[in-house]
């Protein structure tokens, strides 16, 4: 219903992306900016919006009324992170329009470039603040979101702090605490040199040789946030009232399994499920199962 509301609202322009004719119409209330797409059957929209002073990259798929927000990882953008979940939830037969977005300081995100402050907020609550007043500011006043690591993390705050607004959540590959242990994985990970070219290519594609720096500072970051408190969403969990599905993969080397039973234990209503050979990127390696489990979830 919303979406034919915030249509009937907009001015029109139109311009061309990979070939297809694609429509996008913005109105102006105050500093609030909506916006509505309307695009050839299966295609993507791209753009950029202000948010909280920062131009965000977003990608937006498909025409149904249930908008699905995707926040991805550390150093993660929409399509690193995302590509089998905007093909699959943008089919218009699915029903969904499904909107993923590079966080500040990430792939089209930039400038400014990353910061990781860790006080007085973190800078994972600031992606979750972003992310919010992305939503917003598309004309999107209740979602669902998909998170991943990271991006689980900041939608956990996002769905704790701002309620009234998420419909349900998905998340996957993120802790609501930093243990030592925590960071002596944290810390294998450090020189990227020794990680494989297949996880270690796409990044150098996007961030070329100020890729090692980002991913060491994001080091840095946890293990101050450890010192502090070791807290990253503990506080926001009893405060989410939307169904959520929490999702892990037995065999992720970066989040052992006292993470997601923490989370379902800490938020009333959830529920675990457990991919047996799934690794820290579960949506991506079991993509179709993942995107047929979440699909489910998303209709109940």
């Amino acid at each position: 219903m919303a979406g034919k509301l915030l249509s009937a609202r907009l001015s029109a322009a139109v311009f061309a992306i990979s070939g297809n004719l694609r429509r996008h119409w913005y109105h102006k209330i105050g500093q609030r900016r909506l916006f509505r797409t309307t695009c050839a059957r299966n295609s993507t929209v791209t753009g950029k919006a202000e948010v909280n002073g920062v131009q965000l990259y977003y990608e937006a798929r498909g025409s149904g009324e249930h908008h699905v927000l995707c926040i991805p990882g550390a150093l993660g953008t929409t399509r690193t992170d995302f590509g089998p979940q905007l093909e699959y939830f943008g089919r218009d037969e699915n029903g969904y329009t499904v909107i993923a977005f590079d966080p500040r300081g990430y792939g089209g995100s930039r400038p400014p470039p990353r910061e990781y402050v860790t006080k007085p907020e973190t800078f994972l609550t600031v992606d979750a603040l972003d992310a919010c007043e992305l939503m917003k500011v598309l004309g999107s006043p209740k979602f669902s979101v998909l998170g991943w690591s990271d991006g689980g993390i900041s939608a956990m705050i996002l769905a704790g702090r701002f309620p009234s607004v998420v419909r349900k959540m998905i998340v996957w590959g993120g802790n609501a605490f930093i243990t030592e242990g925590d960071l002596e994985l944290f810390e294998k990970t450090r020189d990227v040199a020794n990680w494989s070219a297949r996880m270690r290519e796409p990044f150098e594609a996007i961030y070329g040789t100020k890729f090692p720096k980002m991913w060491s500072d994001w080091c840095d970051a946890m293990k101050e946030i450890y010192a502090t408190n070791s807290n990253l969403c503990m506080d926001e969990l009893p405060k989410v009232s939307c169904p959520t599905l929490v999702i892990h993969g037995a065999k992720d080397p970066l989040v052992p399994m006292l993470h997601p039973e923490y989370i379902v234990k800490n938020i009333k209503d959830s529920k675990l499920h457990l991919f047996p050979e799934g690794k820290h990127n579960v949506h991506l390696r079991f993509a179709k199962e993942f995107n047929e489990l979440v699909d489910r979830f998303l209709k109940e």
